[in-house]
């Protein structure tokens, strides 16, 4: 459930108090972001500004941000006239009269700010620019040696991060950036901004991304698990999806999990929910680059490596058909590149297992889905939609989030 909302009478701002939080919420990261965004003084401020990025270009009117939110039309008054100074909404015309005065539309402006979303992958990055409603403004993809060593990788992403900036500018992208979100294969630890025994790469283990990063860029940066960064931005811009749970299963150089139940994406308090790829199915099977025997991701990658495509799909299926009955989830979305090469295959591979225990689709956003959830890591708090997100030692400003879940 969502913060309760009461006014305070001195400043028109409202207090939250919290009613029922997602178990996890306490564990949800922070996000200090760089820009001066000093408009947005609190949850309430977040929140109107959240549901106009929901209105899309029909905007809301002030009488249906206060409907919607239950704050007081003077208290939407102050804050939709701060968003405005700071030039994050603007009056777009006005509703059809019922008979008054025909109501003011205010509509969020996109091109106010970006924010950076990074994907790494085990051999390739991808870095994409997205505006305030999370569409991509520029995007790069580049190969990516993910062993080669911290430097190495670290000069890859800062010299792409800084050509699609450059890209992005010279195309004319005004509006002050943000932060950079990162999806990373797990382990990691999205509180603390650390790496650790990543599948395949131990050497990573207890590197500090956010703040090596974060200090090469000048940037804010927030870490999070690739699966975990496709299932935010699934939540954030599909409607359909809020409120609900689902699994986002993704198999490309790895296989694993974003889950969100209730609404909200499910990290666990280590990070650790999602190791959907290292369920084991077969006792004694062959090893895996994370130590154990016979898990799913290795006879996975292992059917796709030999071309069989139909054992794949079938043991992706016996693996979400295990998710579905521990955790009753409500569908299963599937992606990664992989799954994308031949999605039907895959789709009706685990549909056959799944056997109408829940849904099967193909995730919207196709190769995107990763990188552009990324940038909602950063986006997302702006929006009053998810927790506080923070890696240490950031560049300082303005501290904008919220309490709860998505």
């Amino acid at each position: 459930m969502r913060d309760r909302v009461t006014t305070d009478p001195a400043t028109d701002e409202a207090r939250t108090t919290d009613e029922a939080q997602p178990e996890n919420a306490s564990a949800a990261p922070r996000l200090h972001l760089g820009a001066n965004l000093a408009a947005l003084r609190g949850h309430n401020s977040a929140v109107v500004l959240g549901l106009l990025r929901d209105a899309g270009e029909r905007g809301a009117s002030r009488t249906e941000l206060a409907a919607r939110t239950g704050l007081t039309p003077q208290a939407v008054s102050k804050i939709t006239a701060r968003l405005r100074a700071a030039g994050l909404a603007a009056e777009a015309g006005r509703r059809a009269s019922t008979g008054g005065k025909p109501a003011a539309v205010l509509r969020l402006v996109p091109t106010a700010a970006h924010a950076v979303g990074l994907h790494l992958d085990r051999d390739a990055l991808t870095v994409t620019l997205v505006d305030l409603t999370g569409a991509a403004v520029a995007t790069r993809t580049a190969p990516l040696a993910f062993g080669a060593g911290e430097r190495a990788v670290l000069d890859a992403v800062t010299a792409e991060v800084a050509a699609l900036l450059s890209q992005a500018g010279a195309a004319g992208a005004p509006g002050a950036v943000l932060g950079v979100g990162v999806a990373a294969p797990g382990p990691l630890d999205h509180t603390a901004g650390v790496l650790h025994r990543v599948t395949g790469f131990p050497q990573w283990d207890g590197f500090p991304l956010c703040e090596a990063l974060g200090a090469r860029l000048g940037l804010p940066v927030v870490l999070d698990k690739d699966t975990n960064a496709a299932a935010l931005g699934l939540v954030l811009r599909g409607g359909a999806f809020r409120g609900g749970s689902f699994a986002y299963l993704h198999l490309g150089t790895g296989l694993g999990a974003g889950l969100v139940l209730g609404g909200a994406v499910h990290r666990g308090a280590r990070t650790g929910a999602g190791e959907f790829g290292h369920q084991v199915l077969q006792l004694d099977g062959p090893p895996c680059p994370c130590g154990d025997r016979g898990c799913l991701e290795v006879l996975c990658l292992g059917a796709v490596a030999d071309g069989d495509t139909a054992r794949a799909a079938r043991l992706l299926g016996i693996g979400a058909a295990n998710l579905v009955r521990l955790l009753d989830i409500d569908l299963v979305l599937l992606g990664g590149r992989t799954v994308l090469a031949a999605p039907e295959p895959y789709a009706e591979g685990v549909r056959a297992v799944l056997a109408g225990a829940a849904p099967v689709a193909v995730a919207p956003g196709g190769g995107g889905t990763v990188v552009e959830g990324a940038a909602e890591l950063v986006l997302a708090p702006l929006f009053g939609r998810a927790g506080f997100i923070t890696c240490p030692d950031q560049p300082t400003g303005t501290t904008i989030g919220s309490s709860g879940g998505i």
